[in-house]
This record gives C-alpha cells, structure tokens and sequence, in this order.
C-alpha cells in the first residue's frame, strides 16, 4: 500500500533528523497534535479576537484544522452549529425546516464525518424535518449552540485520531471552568425570535454560572438553554414524475375495456402520454413546525498540580419536535390505469406539463408526527504528567441517544372520481392546480385511509482510551495509544396503518374489512366511511406563491375526531419489519505516532506519522420473512498517516498529508432483513457483509498569515476510494422474495394487488468499484486594519470551495415501450451530497460598543440520492442563504442584539431527474428575527 510506504519512510527520516531547540526554532513553530487542540483553554471576548484565536489554532496544528472560537463564554458566534460550520472552508450544509441540520465535508456526507463531544465519539440523531436520521450522520440540530465554547474541524487524519472519518474529525467543546478568572462569573441572556411566515414569536434563553477556586484547583460550571419556535413551509410537491398508461387520451381509448382490464391499445396519443413523465402527486400545502431545545451541561475541573488535571463533563440535551402538513392534490401514482387525459402538453424533456384529468383520484391529507430526541454523555479525563519528558491522558465515558416518534399519523379524503382536474407545469416552479370538482363538500369525499407509524431509534456508545506521549529528545515525541469502544443502533417501527373499506363491513375498533380488488371501483363505488362536517376542518393555503388560478381552499380530516371515530390509537400494532433493525460494533484497536520538530538544511519544519490498527467485531440484526435474523463478522484495519508542516519563512505554512482512511458502512444497509414499499412497488434488502469505505487522502496547503489575526491559504484535496458501496436493481415478482405478503404495508396498493404485470423493482447493496474525488479550497480573511479612521474596524471572511467527484451508479433509466418497465444502465456522475461549487462570506465591523455582521452562503446544485421510476438521480437546486446580526454593549455587562436569519426567504427547491430537472419539492420557510439582550456578571 502506497500510504504505508510513505508512513514507514517518513518515520525513518523524522528518526534520522536533527531536532532543532526550542530557542532555534522561535515562536513560529509550535505544533501540537490533534489530540492537543484544547481551545477551550483560549479566552477571547470579541468576535474579532475569537478569529485570531481560531486563526491561533490552525496555524500551531500540524494537519489540516480549522476552527470556531466562542467570542466569550455562552456567545456562540451563530444560533446553529451547523450553520456555523460552513463558514468553514470546505464544508457545507443541508438544511431541514429552515435550520442548519447536517454537514458535507469536502463534498462526502454526514455520514462520513465523526463527532466528539468533549473528546468522546458520539451520535446524535433526531426526527427533524422530512425524515428520521437512521443512520451515522450526526444531527447538529439537536443542541443549542450556547452550551459549546469552541468547533474544532480536522480535515486530515492522524495515527492519533479517532479513526471512522473520510470526510472530518469534528470536536465540539464545552466550557472549561479552570480556563476562567477566580471566583463566581454569571452570564444571562433572553431572546425573542419571530418567523414572518408562521408570525409567531418564541422564547430563547441561555445562562452560564462558573466558579474557579482562588488557588485555581478547583473549577466547576453549569450552562443551560431552552429554545422554543413555531415555523412554516409553504409551497408545492410532486413527490416525483412516472410513466404509465392511461385509460384514454383525448377521446381515444388506450384498452380495449374501460377504468380496468383488457388489453392495451396502441396508438400516437397513448404511446406519447404513457411514455412522457407525468406528476404522481401533484399537490400544494404546508409544513407546520413546533421544535423545542432544552440542554444543560456540567462540568467538575480539579488542578491539584500543574501536573495533574481531572475532568468530569456532562450534557443533556432534549429536542421536540411537532410537524403537522396539510395537503390537497391527485393520486395519479399507480391511478392512471382509469384516468382519462385530456388537452395534454409535452416539452423538450418528455413531460406532461399540462392536462386535464377526469375520473381522478382526488385526495386530502392530513399529517401529524411528534418526535423527541433525548441526548446523555458523560464522560472524565485523567491528565498527568508522570515526568518531565512522559505524560498519558486516560478518557472513559459514555453517550445515548434516544429518537422516538410515539405519533406519525395521516388520514386521507378520498374522491375517487373526480372530473376536471387540471395542472399546468409550464412555470415548473409555480404550478397551477385547479380541482373542478368541489374539494370543501364532504359529500364528495370519503374517509379512506388511516395510518399511525410510531418508531424508536437508540444509539448508544462506551468508550475507554489512553493516550500516552513520551519525549525522547528535544523536538522529538513518541505517542502510543489504545482504545475499546462499544457502539450500538437499535431501531423498532410499528404500523396501525388500515385501508378503511365501506359497504357497511366496516369494524372501526379492528379494522377487520374485505375490500375490492384494485381497480374494480368505478363511478359510485363506496371504498370508505362517509365524511361528515364533523370529521372535516376546511383549510385555506396562503403564502404558497401559487399562480392565479390555483384552489387554495380545501377539507382535510380533523384529526381529533377522525380518530376517535375509528379509534385508531386502539387498534393493534404490527411490526414493520424494514424499520426494525439492530448494528452492534465492538472496536479495539491502537496507535503509535511519531511527532518531530526540527530544521532539515536550514528548513524548519513539523511533522507526525504513524499507523493505527483497528479491529472491528459487527453483528447486525433484522427482520427476513418475518424472522429476526442476526449475522456476525470482523474485519480489520490498519491506517497509516503522515503530516508535515513546512516554513521557509515565519509567515508562510506549507501543508502536506497522505494518510489511509476509512468510514463504516450505512447501519441502514447492514441489516439481513428487507422492507416493502407497497405504494411504489419496491423492495429492499441489506448486506451485513458490506466492507467499509475505503480511501487513500491526500492533502496540500500553503498558508500565508500575512497580518495579524490574518490567513490566506490555498489547499488542494483528492480521496481515491477503493470500496463505495453500490445498489444492484432488478425486476421480478413478489413471490421470487419469498417474503410473505403479510409484510406489505396495508394502506399502499400493493395489499390489494400484490402481483402486477410490471413486476417489483428489487434492490440490493454490493460492494462496488470506488470513486475518486478532488478539490481546492481559497480562503482569506483579516481585519482591515491598513485602512484609515473607523474603515479599520471593518474585517472579512471569504472562502471558496471547488470539488468533483467521480462514481459510477447503477440507475434505472425511463421505459423506452408504454407500459415497460425501467431499463437498468449504469451512470457516471459525483458522489451524493456533493456540491462543485460553495462560497461562503462574512463582513464585520466591530469597535468599543458596537459590531455588526452580514453573512452569505452559496451552495451548488448536487445530487443526493438515488430516485425512483425511471428518473436518474434527484438532489437540490443551488441554495444562497444571508444572515446578519447588529450588537451594541451598553454597559461593559448588558449588551443587545438584532439578528435576522434567511433574509432573502431563500426556496428549498429539489429536483428529481438530473438531467429534466424535474419539480420534486419547492418550499420556503420564511426569515427568523431574534431581539435579545446578554448580561455578564
């Protein structure tokens, strides 16, 4: 392997070299390891001092690192960590609900990116915005940002970081109360903030109280901050386009029997309508969001000596959220077989971008799901110094994190045969619906469905670690370490999900129903329960953006009443076998490092290299035919690294690193069971002897601090992964499985028609061939000190990322004959979540009593998933979000602020099908306006 090569040699030459003495290096050199970057010991009071101790910290490191300094203790620069971290060369963000949720480093995912919470590796996930996080990203919506003093991003790795990562290492810090002044310090402060969308205001409070000892031995400390808001999306949805045949086309009859059976007639108008891309759901609506935070840390500090240091750290952290949506739309998914199309047109990428429907399937609903994330950590650090020149850190603790859903409820109107349904897609994003029959009648409707989806997620780590390091000579270090961590996931999920039959059969309190086949419903057919005003709210969409034209008032179900009424909340759960699933790893492993610091013919330089070993021992568990299946396995890893820092003059840095990396497998394709989509004909299944991502990283920096509190830098980045992970796709029945039926959820179509001409897309996960990945980083920023008068007040931060990636899918492709199925091809194009292009800039000014920023974010479009029938790849459109915040300190103890959040009201707009460009989603969240005050005691 060429990283063991270079690790070996570089450890031979850091051997053989001559250190230099503290005295001839200077202050310029002064390295420290990742393991080493306690920020947290920094105090700075001022945003302009906060980047000079982060510009402090990047510069005496090694390896790649960047970081964000608290301006003072419960003053975090952002109100959210992730929206923090991507003023961060190289890293980006996906936002969910309006918020900063996960980041992409360097263009890999969350899921390639480890967090440590207080030097601890952890896993926060929650239930925030469209979906549960199931997996190992880390949900940075989960804590407050006043509870963390400082962000630490290793974008290279070392034998003596934790390994897990081909993206970062990310270490967010809690207070350090030895770090502060003597005595008791108090720190307070009470924010509103308001959404112009939801117009509604809500609590954010935060308070910190710390005591240091006068002999400074003794130092303790306790935050807390609970936040509260209510927020909206507004907008449209597609939930995709599809291909499929319907039942006429402009008069002329598509089979040779009406709404259902017969054979298929083809013709120029049917072919054209079967094989363009129509709308499955079109539909407009809104997302209403209650979240709340409340976290709390503590920490016991005790010195006896300067060479002794224990650290006892505790956090707590809970977030609830409450989302309710709201929509009105057609059912064409798996429908179209007895709609009949009229007046349609196409455009230049195969779509149907208007038409008017008769005998659609017309559909309300209404959704309800509360989630609660509880986080704990506790964890202790022994420092000492055994002598002079030996000194071992021993770190112990424990994390969990509990994401439950105890409610995920819909209810669905449905009208079955509705006439003059018209959408107009020729402004993609702004569509016109119109239903032509009355959607705010409940005599049209009737009560169809009914679904409640509760789940459960844990994460759980232990870990114990020491680290050892050992001066062998001036300019010369030798590190050794070990470490055992236990990881494991469990998620459960449960549906009481009914397709509610009518005919007088009905059982409300079990659901004991015979329904119709699929397709036999025509004109008249009872297929539900009657819908009375009393199970009916009339809802009124506004600020949408919706064109002339568009129906924006409709019913939906109460769902108070509507469930009472068939009292869903009694009806017996049942497992959902795709959702319940369990990973436990068990890691061992070590490192030994070798840090020199020295002159080579006159050129100073740093350096480490070393190899870490890691054993690995995974049993994952799921569901298969009904049965909990559980497979075992162990692998192992050995990851050299080597850094060096080069300086041919006291201002310029040279960076270089190469280092073999890897990151676990998705938990979500570990399991040995299979789930069932029964609304989209798919099924899924894991494979527990995935091997994990693999890479080589190689790395390249020049950094220039030309002033103080001033950096330019220019870093080029490649990954070559050996090992990523791929989707094999092909087409069969459901009995090929051999999966009973009774796994297919109740509600989708496929209860009712199990087996249909097109058969079942079947998905699985194989090891694939790899991908590469390479980029450059150009960021600058300063104060602007050289400027005259109060213009050398103002300061800036500018960075600009550019990467592309290289991976080859397998994709299914569109049907190329009506009524085909899709056609497997493979297609090349970058890794999920990557974004070719990021820029991130900050203006400020700041003096004696006030300061003031403005702030903006660019992200690219990117890809980040794979999408569904017959579209190749769906993502999101370009993002650019502003941020800005005025402070005025009135006293040298009460300062106020305004800042607002998303000032252009920015649209999430995803796409499906990467070359059409499809509508999948365009929503906006509105701005957040926060007025407060801080006080310091």
């Amino acid at each position: 392997m060429a990283t063991a090569w270079l690790a070996s040699a570089s450890i031979a030459a850091l051997a053989l070299a001559t250190p230099a003495s503290a005295q001839e290096q200077g202050e310029t050199v002064a390295p420290q390891s990742a393991e080493q970057d306690q920020v947290a010991d920094i105090v700075v009071t001022g945003f302009r001092q906060s980047l000079g101790a982060a510009i402090n910290l990047k510069r005496q490191s090694v390896g790649s690192v960047d970081a964000i300094v608290a301006e003072d203790i419960a003053k975090f620069p952002d109100q959210n960590l992730a929206e923090s971290l991507q003023r961060i060369p190289g890293i980006s963000i996906q936002r969910d609900g309006g918020e900063g949720r996960a980041i992409t480093v360097r263009g890999l995912g969350a899921q390639f990116t480890r967090v440590r919470v207080n030097g601890l590796e952890t896993v926060a996930t929650s239930t925030d915005g469209a979906s549960s996080n199931r997996d190992r990203a880390f949900d940075f919506n989960v804590f407050a940002s006043e509870l963390f003093s400082s962000l630490v991003v290793h974008k290279t790795a070392e034998a003596s970081l934790d390994e897990g990562s081909l993206g970062a290492v990310v270490d967010l810090n809690t207070g350090n109360p030895l770090a502060g002044k003597d005595g008791f310090t108090f720190v307070g402060s009470a924010t509103g903030s308001y959404n112009d969308l939801s117009k509604k205001w809500g609590p954010r409070l935060a308070g910190l109280l710390s005591w240091k000892s006068p002999d400074g031995q003794w130092g303790m400390s306790l935050s807390a901050a609970y936040s509260k808001l209510d927020t909206l999306q507004m907008g449209n949805n597609t939930v995709r386009w599809s291909q499929a045949r319907f039942d006429s086309v402009d008069g002329t009859p598509c089979f040779t029997e009406a709404n259902s059976g017969g054979d298929y007639l083809p013709s120029a108008a049917c072919d054209e309508a079967a094989l363009a891309f129509h709308p499955r759901i079109p539909r407009y609506g809104e997302i209403a969001q209650e979240r709340e935070r409340l976290g709390i840390t503590g920490s016991i500090q005790w010195a006896p000596s300067d060479a002794t240091k224990v650290s006892i750290d505790g956090l707590f952290s809970r977030f609830r959220e409450t989302r309710e949506e709201k929509w009105a739309e057609v059912l064409l998914r798996s429908n179209e077989r007895s709609i009949n199309v009229v007046d349609p047109v196409y455009d230049s990428n195969n779509n149907m971008v208007s038409a008017t429907l008769n005998d659609a399937w017309v559909r309300t609903e209404h959704y309800l799901r509360k989630s609660q994330t509880k986080f704990y950590q506790l964890g202790a650090t022994w420092d000492q110094d055994v002598s002079d020149s030996f000194r071992f850190t021993l770190l112990g603790g424990f994390s969990k994190s509990d994401a439950s859903i105890p409610v995920e409820t819909t209810l669905v109107f449905d009208d079955r045969d509705a006439q003059n349904y018209s959408f107009d897609y020729s402004n993609s994003r702004r569509p016109v619906l119109s239903f032509g029959t009355s959607v705010t009648d409940p005599a049209n409707f009737q009560l169809a469905e009914i679904r409640d989806r509760p789940s459960s997620t844990v994460n759980k780590f232990r870990t114990a670690q020491l680290r050892t390091e050992w001066d062998l000579t001036d300019g010369f270090t030798v590190k050794a370490g070990a470490v055992y961590r236990r990881f494991s996931f469990d998620t459960e999920g449960f549906t009481r999900d009914t397709v509610v039959c009518g005919n007088g059969g009905v059982d409300r309190v079990l659901g004991t129903v015979t329904c119709s086949p699929s397709g036999t419903f025509g004109p008249g057919a009872v297929y539900g329960l009657p819908v009375t005003a009393d199970l009916a709210e009339l809802y009124k969409l506004r600020g949408a953006d919706a064109p002339a034209g568009t129906t924006t008032e409709w019913l939906v179900p109460n769902l108070s009443t509507g469930t009472d009424y068939t009292n869903l909340y009694d009806r017996p759960l049942a497992v959902d076998a795709g959702n319940t699933r369990g990973v436990v790893e068990k890691t061992t492993g070590g490192y030994l490092q070798f840090d020199a610091k020295g002159d080579i013919f006159g050129l100073e330089y740093a350096a480490n290299a070393g190899i870490r070993y890691v054993k690995t021992d995974q049993s994952s568990t799921g569901l298969n035919n009904g049965q909990l299946v559980s497979v075992s396995r162990s692998y192992e890893d050995w990851l050299p690294a080597m850094n060096i820092a080069l300086f041919p003059h006291r201002d310029i840095i040279i960076r270089a690193s190469v280092a073999d990396v890897m990151t676990r497998p998705s938990l979500g394709n570990l399991t040995p069971g299979g789930s069932v989509d029964g609304f989209n004909y798919r099924i899924s299944f894991g494979n527990p002897y995935l091997d994990p991502f693999r890479a080589t990283a190689y790395d390249l920096a020049v950094e220039w601090y030309f002033a103080p509190q001033s950096v330019f830098s220019v870093a080029a980045f490649k990954k070559d992964v050996q090992s990523f992970p791929i989707s094999q796709t092909v087409t069969g029945t459901f009995a090929s499985t051999g999966l009973p039926l009774s796994v297919i959820p109740p509600s989708s179509p496929a209860a009712i028609q199990p087996e249909r001409a097109e058969g079942w897309a079947i998905n699985t996960i194989v090891n694939g061939t790899g991908a590469s990945l390479k980029g450059v980083e150009i960021a600058v920023q300063g104060p602007f000190s050289f400027l005259p008068g109060f213009l050398s007040r103002f300061g800036g931060i500018l960075n600009a990322t550019f990467v592309d990636s290289d991976a080859d899918y397998t994709v299914s492709g569109p049907a190329v004959v009506p009524g085909g199925g899709t056609v497997a091809t493979v297609r090349n194009a970058t890794l999920f979540g990557l974004s070719k292009r990021a820029f991130n800039g900050t203006l400020y000014y700041e003096d004696a009593k006030f300061s003031a920023r403005v702030s903006a974010s660019y992200r690219s479009k990117y890809i980040d998933q794979n999408s569904g029938t017959g579209n190749i790849f769906e993502g999101y459109n370009s993002t650019v979000n502003v941020d800005a915040s005025v402070r005025y300190k009135l006293t040298d103890w009460i300062e106020l602020s305004l800042e607002g959040i998303n000032l252009t009201d920015d649209y999430r707009d995803r796409y499906t099908d990467l070359d059409a460009n499809r509508n999948y989603e365009q929503l906006h969240f509105g701005r957040t306006i926060q007025l407060g005050a801080r006080f310091k005691l």
